[in-house]
């Protein structure tokens, strides 16, 4: 009878275990005001599929595409993120055994002149068996526990594509910065072999009395502008290649290079796709969000610890006096039950939901701060296409007039028309269009990997290629 009574106990409490509540607030799908198309962008159509791919791709530079796949292999903050989704993976099994019973083991020896309260040189030898200690989850604390950790998991995986897509475009932004700098090195050497010839053609000329000496200073000091614009740039081109190589995973070293800067493709127009599909595909978005889910269900936690734990207990064994009868002796057992509530804390239980409350609001916030600065980011990326692009038109332009004034006042001092101080204008112009031009030419190409990256674009794993492309109809 009192086994029947046993497992009919047994049976109500699983069954009561599953359908009991879970106290706290369930998470509610967060609204947010959205603009119905981006403030620079004229299209405003929903066809975003170009982010769909390995954008980086359209740039069509195989070492770009090389140091890419290089770099999300290799580099160790996308290794320390992974490593985070692992420790998550792990620490969600561990809160899930929270909701399971937890069963023991033990053994005892006691000797000496006294056993039971009784006199006795016996010593007494006991195996506890297997030991049942079950703490009822009657108010969801540890499901919302396994929530909370689950979301913390799913966080982490986005946190672990948001780091990737950060990377893809640091390395992009890197290797056209060094294609900048390698042009600036060239631009500067040009120069310098121009003011070389210039200095020397002066020289001689004071030699012979034709000019006076501030004209072999004014010389003198430009050949010296551009001498130390090289070992500037060179600075800048092995320290920009050092920093390359971390992203990499590697020790500093050289970094291959192909096209000139010059010569890169850029790529066609983009298209954005509309706000509300930001929302979708940002991992960061997506990672403040599971930020917001994952607190929220902290505050069930805490509610759920203002109210009294039911826990159950077994206890199954053997005791004896003579260790040669250990496996044969009588059979020990023990089952019970316990209540244990708070009953005045001093408001410490109220406080604890309070802070988790708190928590969320602040992990809200932040996930609205996300989602400006995502959209802040598209907007600024946008414009800085458009607007780039229009001055490098006018930077070329600038370029073509001050080399071509730049020949045309050499020519005109070798005659005696002018003095030597529109030559040094008209070179000082040249050089600096040409430097500006190059900073012009890679600062586009900046904004469309910063744009490719505020989209959230580029599917980075085998998987999601080959759906996206199964999408398409590949």
């Amino acid at each position: 009878m009192n086994r029947k009574l046993y497992i009919g106990l047994f049976s109500f409490t699983i069954l009561l275990y599953f359908q009991s509540c879970k106290v706290g607030p369930n998470y509610q799908k967060m609204e947010v005001s959205v603009e119905d198309s981006y403030r620079f962008d004229s299209s405003a159509t929903e066809a975003d599929t170009v982010l769909n791919i390995r954008w980086w791709s359209n740039f069509n530079d195989p070492i770009l595409d090389t140091l890419i796949r290089l770099a999300l292999e290799e580099n160790k903050d996308v290794l320390i993120a992974a490593s985070r989704i692992e420790e998550s993976r792990a620490k969600l099994g561990f809160t899930k055994s929270d909701m399971w019973p937890k069963f023991s083991y033990s053994a005892i020896y006691n000797n000496g002149n006294f056993v039971n309260g009784q006199p006795s040189e016996q010593g007494q030898f006991g195996v506890g068996g297997v030991g049942l200690n079950w703490e009822i989850d009657f108010w969801g604390k540890y499901r919302r526990s396994n929530e909370s950790e689950r979301a913390k998991l799913v966080s982490n995986e986005f946190g672990l594509r948001a780091v990737q897509m950060s990377l893809i475009s640091e390395v992009a932004n890197a290797y056209y910065t060094l294609l900048d700098y390698q042009m600036r090195i060239l631009i500067s050497k040009k120069t310098l072999g121009l003011r070389d010839s210039s200095l020397f053609i002066i020289e001689k000329r004071f030699e012979k009395g034709i000019i006076p000496e501030i004209d072999v200073n004014q010389a003198q000091i430009q050949r010296a502008i551009a001498a130390a614009a090289v070992p500037l740039y060179e600075r800048n081109y092995a320290q920009t290649e050092n920093a390359l190589s971390v992203l990499l995973g590697q020790n500093p070293g050289t970094i291959p290079t192909n096209l000139r800067l010059v010569d890169q493709d850029k790529p066609n127009d983009i298209p954005v796709g509309l706000p509300t599909v930001l929302l979708r595909r940002r991992p960061d978005i997506l990672q403040s969000e599971q930020n917001v889910i994952s607190q929220n269900a902290l505050v069930g936690v805490a509610v759920a610890q203002r109210f009294p734990s039911v826990s159950i207990t077994g206890l199954l064994g053997v005791a004896t006096t003579d260790f040669t009868s250990l496996l044969g002796g009588g059979a020990t057992w023990q089952v019970g039950a316990s209540l244990f509530g708070p009953l005045f804390y001093f408001g410490k239980n109220k406080r604890r939901v309070e802070i988790e409350k708190a928590r969320t609001d602040q992990a809200i916030f932040a996930y609205e701060n996300t989602v400006l600065n995502a959209f802040r980011e598209v907007d600024d990326a946008l414009v800085a296409i458009e607007t780039t692009k229009r001055e490098l038109i006018e930077r070329e332009k600038q370029v073509k007039a001050a080399v071509n004034a730049r020949e045309l006042s050499a020519q005109r001092y070798d005659k005696g028309v002018t003095s030597y101080l529109e030559v040094l204008e008209t070179q000082r112009g040249a050089f600096e269009a040409e430097l500006e031009f190059a900073n012009t030419l890679r600062s586009l190409f900046n904004s469309y990997v910063n744009l490719y990256n505020a989209l959230g674009g580029g599917w980075l794993s085998p998987e999601e290629e080959q759906a996206a492309n199964a999408a398409q109809g590949q």
